[in-house]
């Protein structure tokens, strides 16, 4: 019990120096100030649970340190890589969310499908292969390319659809040049609504490919 004390000191004391260090980075860089603060926590509690002893405060410490700086860099490249992407993409109908530890890359349906079709259409592939040269550039990180439905039509036919409409935007990365294994596809059917399905306008934010960039720590 009497060495749980120094080493919850040291945290505290660590996170109250981060925050500052922090405080600064989001000023000029809010996905930085962000990645570092998380990286700071995950650092810490690794560092703590690999030392031993009386060892463990100092290992908090280090590991927090190295968390902050790893973190900072990830949260750099991830409004680096958004920002060049946002000045990329020929369609405005293409939102890049920045959530600070991973960046969504949001295609809307109806700009890439033709109705309850799934072969991605011209003029949305040239959008993609932009998308694999920046996922080219930034290699350290997996992709998740995620189909979505509404809720028109059977649980199953939406289920299918999704599933098939995720692997055709995945297949454009893929033959552009994006590593096949860092490349992952899930068919969400209408299982993972971002607005009502009770409006044409909810359904058409509902029907929509979210290709999820997740960095490797």
């Amino acid at each position: 019990m009497k060495k749980t004390k120094p080493i919850l000191a040291a945290v505290v004391g660590l996170a109250a120096l981060t925050a500052c260090t922090d405080a600064q980075l989001a000023n000029s860089n809010p996905s930085a100030g962000a990645g570092a603060a998380v990286g700071a926590v995950t650092g810490a509690l690794i560092g703590t649970a690999l030392s031993d002893g009386d060892n463990r405060s100092q290992g908090a410490i280090v590991g927090a340190a190295l968390g902050a700086g790893a973190g900072a860099l990830i949260g750099q490249d991830l409004a680096r890589q958004k920002a060049e992407l946002d000045n990329s993409f020929a369609n405005g109908s293409i939102d890049v969310i920045n959530t600070g530890s991973e960046l969504i890359v949001r295609m809307p349906q109806d700009i890439l499908f033709p109705v309850s079709g799934f072969t991605v259409t011209p003029a949305l592939e040239s959008d993609l292969r932009v998308l694999a040269g920046s996922l080219n550039r930034y290699p350290n990180s997996i992709v998740t390319v995620t189909g979505h439905t509404d809720s028109t039509g059977s649980a199953g036919y939406n289920q299918t659809l999704s599933e098939r409409r995720a692997e055709s935007v995945a297949a454009i990365l893929r033959a552009s040049g994006v590593n096949a294994a860092r490349v992952r596809t899930v068919g969400a059917g209408e299982n993972q609504p971002i607005a009502s399905n009770l409006t044409e306008e909810g359904r058409a934010l509902n029907r929509r490919v979210d290709i999820t960039i997740t960095p490797l720590s």
